[in-house]
């Protein structure tokens, strides 16, 4: 048994001399829930770096189907076993890959089993290289902002890699699409996220607090810090899917029922002034540009999650609120240089303004000089010029 072992060693440091790696298995975690899948004959990775368009063509066409099919199959069943949308199943296509290319030892090699997997899976994806650097995109046809877009023929495709580059100069470095068709990869992607999975490990409580009508209010809320895992790269993309992600069922049935709990016997009114006063002062202030060096939309969970949170954040999580405990139209008020939310109420007040024939009363979510009511503005926006960016209506309304 001793004298196989050291051969079968020997073997496979014969295959890492010569090139080639062999990964017998894939254990991904996604929510605390393993998919395991072995492979029926190891796969034989080939680690010799592509190092132009033409060699990593030759390379694509030579990686086919066989081994790696089985994998899709049971990545997309652990898709539908989780209710993965788009977006969060590229989240387990990206540990995938990691595991039969590593990113850290070749970052080319790593992407082009991306976009294996993710064309597999039957999404419509391409490859664009220049020099040492190799672009990943997805056709989508949803809107996404600040990030690279490509058009081939009548489709855009969305890059899904540039976080990893940071900025890149398109004028000096022409990208090359790599000509590697695979007809059945047909499909769209989403960047819409309708459901999270039950998370089954690692919450954490945050204690928030606030003062409103001189009383002290305290909350703790569970959250997961794997949440921010998912999301670190998701872009910027319209208001109503930031806002629409919904929170983790642990984070949920720790804040929401609280909070019913205060505006319990309340009108709508002050209960919506309730949530926007939470919203503003249970968390710090910092503009995105000084946490993180550019701007970031946070779903209402990740601006729980953040230490700090803008005015896009405290919007995010207060539209998701008053969605949930009260299910009001709203629309998004965007001026150049803030954005804020108004809601409407059978009878408004205050500071309004009308949208398809109502008037929507203005809540305004992020701290300001002056502790501001339900129905006051910003008094320095009183003359600027604003857009409506997004209009909710509850389902009751739709369904008329």
């Amino acid at each position: 048994m001793r004298r196989t072992a050291t051969i079968l060693a020997m073997l496979l440091f014969v295959t890492a001399a010569l090139g080639q790696r062999r990964v017998d298995h894939v254990s991904i975690d996604c929510f605390g829930d393993v998919m395991e899948h072995r492979f029926e004959v190891p796969v034989v990775v080939d680690t010799e770096h592509p190092a132009n368009k033409e060699q990593i063509e030759s390379y694509c066409r030579t990686m086919g189907d066989t081994g790696y099919r089985e994998l899709v199959q049971n990545l997309l069943l652990f898709k539908d076993k989780h209710r993965l949308d788009d977006w969060l199943y590229y989240q387990i296509i990206r540990r995938a890959a990691d595991q039969l290319a590593p990113k850290t030892s070749d970052y080319t090699l790593y992407t082009l089993f991306k976009w294996h997997l993710l064309s597999l899976s039957g999404y419509d994806a391409i490859l664009t290289y220049s020099g040492d650097k190799m672009l990943f995109y997805v056709q989508s046809a949803e809107n996404v902002y600040n990030i690279p877009i490509r058009k081939e023929g009548e489709k855009t495709y969305v890059c899904l890699n540039y976080h990893d580059f940071g900025n890149i100069d398109f004028t000096s470095h022409t990208f090359r699409k790599i000509d590697v068709p695979i007809p059945a990869a047909r499909n769209a992607f989403s960047y819409a996220v309708s459901s999270i999975p039950d998370l089954k490990k690692n919450s954490s409580e945050k204690e928030l607090h606030f003062t409103y009508n001189n009383s002290e209010y305290h909350f703790k809320i569970k959250l997961n810090p794997s949440i921010s895992t998912y999301f670190k790269n998701y872009p910027a993309t319209d208001y109503e899917k930031h806002f629409n992600i919904p929170m983790s069922r642990d984070t949920y049935n720790s804040l929401i029922p609280a909070l019913k709990k205060y505006i319990r016997g309340l009108s709508a009114r002050d209960g919506v002034e309730f949530l926007m006063h939470f919203t503003r002062y249970s968390f710090l202030f910092k503009p995105d540009t000084e946490s993180y060096g550019a701007e970031k939309i946070y779903s209402p969970e990740m601006t729980l999650l953040s230490d700090y949170s803008d005015c896009e954040d405290r919007v995010s999580l207060f539209y998701y609120l008053v969605k949930e405990l009260y299910d009001l139209p709203m629309i998004v008020v965007v001026y150049p240089k803030h954005v804020s939310i108004a809601v409407h109420f059978d009878k408004s007040l205050g500071k309004t303004i009308e949208y398809n024939g109502r008037k929507f009363t203005i809540c305004e979510p992020t701290p300001q000089e002056n502790d501001l009511k339900l129905g006051e503005s910003i008094p320095s926006l009183a003359n600027t010029p604003y857009q409506i960016a997004f209009a909710y209506e509850p389902m009751l309304t739709r369904q008329k």
